[in-house]
Parts: C-alpha cells; sequence; structure tokens
C-alpha cells in the first residue's frame, strides 16, 4: 500500500457530531456496530444483512483475508453525536488494486495511468470479496437517517481529499444509499444480477407450477440427473456445521477456486471464524455420496434473503452444481419464508432456473475533471446497454406467460 489511513482522525461534520476513521475494524464495538447492521433488532428496524454485520465484518479482517498486507486497508468511519451515540457508520477500505469487488474499473485505472494519473490507492465502500446488495451507509434508525447519509456521503468525499487520492467507489449499494450518494454528486453506474423472488409458494412444486410446461419438464429432468449415482443433499447450518464439514467445504473451495479464479480470496481461519461467531446466519448445501461430502455451497441468511456464495466440488456430476447453488437454495427460502434468493454476480444461466434480471447500483466519486467526465460519459453509455440487455432477458424468463 503506498498510502497510508488517517487512524482515529477526528473531524468534526456539523456541531458536536464527531466522523472518526479507524484502520481496524475492532475498534468499533460489536454493541455499537450492530445497532446499524440489523444484528440487534430491538434498536434497529433495518433488515438484517449478514454482510454487513460485526460479526461478518470482523472475520474478515481477524482471518487476515482483508488487511493491508492483501491490498485492503482498513478506513472504517463512524460518525458519533456529542454523548458518543453512533449515528452512522461507512466499512471502506483504502486499496492498492481492484481485486475481489465484483465491479470492475481495470479499465478506468489503466486509461488513467496512461495519461499520467495514478488511480491507486482508491478508496473502495464495501465487503470485501461479496458481489451481495446492502447498506453501505449505516444508520440508525430512530434519528434522522436520510440526514446522517448525506453526512456519511460527504464524509466519505472528505477523506477522498484528505488521503489525496483518485476516486472512492461505492458499490452494491441499497437503493437509500444511492439516492444520498446521487444528492451528493457521486457518478451511479448498474449493473445486472439474477434474483429468484418467492411470491407466497407453499414448496418448491408450487413454484414449477408457475414456469412454461417444457421448462418445468426440463427442470424437474435436470434435478433427477443431478442427483444420480447415489447423491443426496444436506442442509446444514447453526450447530451442524463442525470443523470438519469446514474442512471438506474448504477443500471444495480451493479447488473449484483455484481453477476458476487462479486465487481464492478466502482462507480456512475465515470460514472457522464465522462458524464461530454467525452459525445461525449460515446454510451450507452439501452433496454427499457413498459416505462423504463430494461438493457443496454456502449460504449466508437474512432477515428476508438468502444469499449464495461460493461453491465448490471435488467429483464432477452432470447438473450438481445448479441443484446445489440454485435448485436448493430456492426450496431452502421456500421452506423459511424468504422472499428472495440472490445467487451472486453473472450467470445468464440462472434465467432458465426461475431467477430473474435485476439492476444493482454503485456510485462513484472522482475528483479529477478528467477521468470523472471519462467515467461518466461512458458510464451514460452503460446504463442505457444494461437496461437494453435486462429488458430482453425479462422477456425470456421460464414463467408462463400471462
Amino acid at each position: 500500500m503506498s498510502s497510508d489511513a488517517p487512524e482515529g482522525n477526528d473531524a468534526p461534520a456539523s456541531g458536536d457530531i464527531t466522523l472518526t476513521v479507524s484502520a481496524q475494524f475492532s475498534d468499533t464495538p460489536k454493541a455499537d456496530w450492530d445497532t446499524l447492521s440489523g444484528a440487534s433488532r430491538n434498536i434497529s428496524e433495518t433488515p438484517y444483512n449478514p454482510f454487513v454485520s460485526h460479526a461478518f465484518l470482523s472475520s474478515v479482517e481477524d482471518s487476515g483475508c482483508a488487511i493491508r498486507e492483501t491490498g485492503w486497508l482498513g478506513q472504517h468511519m463512524t460518525l458519533r453525536a456529542g454523548d458518543g451515540t453512533l449515528l452512522g457508520a461507512v466499512p471502506a477500505y483504502l486499496k492498492s488494486h481492484s481485486q475481489g469487488e465484483y465491479v470492475f474499473d481495470h479499465g478506468w485505472a489503466d486509461a488513467f495511468e496512461r495519461a499520467g494519473g495514478r488511480y491507486y490507492p482508491k478508496l473502495q465502500i464495501s465487503v470485501p470479496f461479496t458481489p451481495a446488495r446492502g447498506p453501505r451507509l449505516l444508520v440508525r434508525t430512530d434519528v434522522e437517517p436520510h440526514a446522517v447519509r448525506q453526512a456519511l456521503a460527504e464524509g466519505i468525499k472528505t477523506l477522498t481529499g484528505r488521503l489525496g487520492i483518485s476516486s472512492a467507489h461505492v458499490t452494491f449499494a441499497a437503493d437509500k444509499d444511492i439516492a444520498a450518494l446521487r444528492e451528493a454528486g457521486f457518478l451511479m453506474r448498474v449493473d445486472q444480477q439474477f434474483h429468484f423472488f418467492n411470491r407466497g409458494y407453499e414448496n418448491y412444486e408450487d413454484f414449477l407450477g408457475t414456469l412454461a410446461s417444457r421448462k418445468r419438464k426440463a427442470l424437474r429432468k435436470e434435478r433427477r440427473t443431478a442427483l444420480e449415482n447415489g447423491i443426496e443433499i444436506d442442509w446444514l447450518t447453526g450447530s451442524d456445521i463442525s470443523e470438519a464439514v469446514w474442512d471438506d467445504f474448504f477443500a471444495f473451495y480451493m479447488d473449484t477456486g483455484s481453477r476458476k479464479w487462479g486465487r481464492p480470496y478466502l482462507n480456512r481461519r475465515f470460514f472457522s471464524l464465522i462458524g464461530e461467531r454467525m452459525p445461525d446466519d449460515i446454510l451450507l448445501v452439501m452433496a454427499r455420496r457413498n459416505g462423504r461430502y463430494i461438493a457443496g455451497a454456502i449460504n449466508f441468511i437474512g432477515s428476508d434473503t438468502l444469499y449464495g456464495r461460493n461453491w465448490g466440488c471435488i467429483e464432477d456430476h452432470p447438473f450438481l452444481h445448479f441443484e446445489v447453488c440454485y435448485h436448493q437454495a430456492i426450496e431452502f427460502a421456500i421452506a423459511r419464508g424468504l422472499s428472495t434468493v440472490e445467487a451472486g454476480a453473472q450467470g445468464e444461466h440462472k434465467l432458465a432456473r426461475g431467477y430473474e434480471p435485476v439492476i444493482t447500483r454503485s456510485a462513484h466519486h472522482i475528483p479529477h475533471p478528467g477521468l470523472r467526465r471519462a467515467v461518466a460519459d461512458y458510464l451514460e453509455s452503460e446504463r442505457e446497454d444494461v437496461a437494453e440487455f435486462n429488458r430482453i432477458l425479462a422477456d425470456h424468463t421460464p414463467f408462463r406467460k400471462g
């Protein structure tokens, strides 16, 4: 990392409200942070998103996955009232690269540096290695949330200027955050994912009944084929997930991750930490054959959404990936009464399996006038392309017409 963060640097926002920046996530007590993340149901009315919980964000740092040495130097912002009450917070990192973000700006970096600029380090407001929508400007709901979001948005701009860096990027942000960031002058970017929406289905067969006949038959055949060769599926959560199970899953993750991405981002200690700190928020869908696990997918459970994340296997079987990652996630969401399944980045193959195209949003603060103009022009064209592609895909969902 070529630029260090100002640790514990207090910057008055207005009156006796103070904005503090810390390089260590652990500097903010869990009880304080979880009043913002939705984990403290008695204080926050915010829907619970497990990725912005203290348990998840502390684990990704304490495990050594997102730290200075891996190019993720914490710049976590907290906004406090004069009496010390935590009003808002932003999980943020000073980054020396663009890996593990899923909103690609490599072209911006290359163009700026060819023109003589210095793109890195940059400020990244996100959940490391996690392309899932959620709050990025975290606020208490018993104050004035919009005013706090506005203060946090301005705080991001102030910190960007104080650090003397090229840009700040808020990715996979919730709609209320996007509104505040737009007001603060951030550039808007859109992308696309595929999500399943539970429309009050009683079970998976009830969901299948909404599909066109040909699509319904294809999915039934696909699921039968996936479970041939004596494969059985287990749902594991809470105390069912032992260290031995994590060993199995990590082997799957490393095998598939090494082949697909070249360098998996998460280490073995990370999985132990989340298993200890948030076991009831985790669902492992594990495929078993001949008495041993051969494949699995990790999901995180929010108050109304199941978030699919990583998958891996040590045996190849036709359609097993679709069964473990997509069909089983739908079954679990229906059984739990969850409204949505977010199955991660990209993947038009999800469309045929009942996942629908949705727009995701990010916001970008770029102080340099030349770079800002170039990016703004690009984003205008990109938004039109994404919107048109989304319309085309929406016409090809597997659901019965009318």
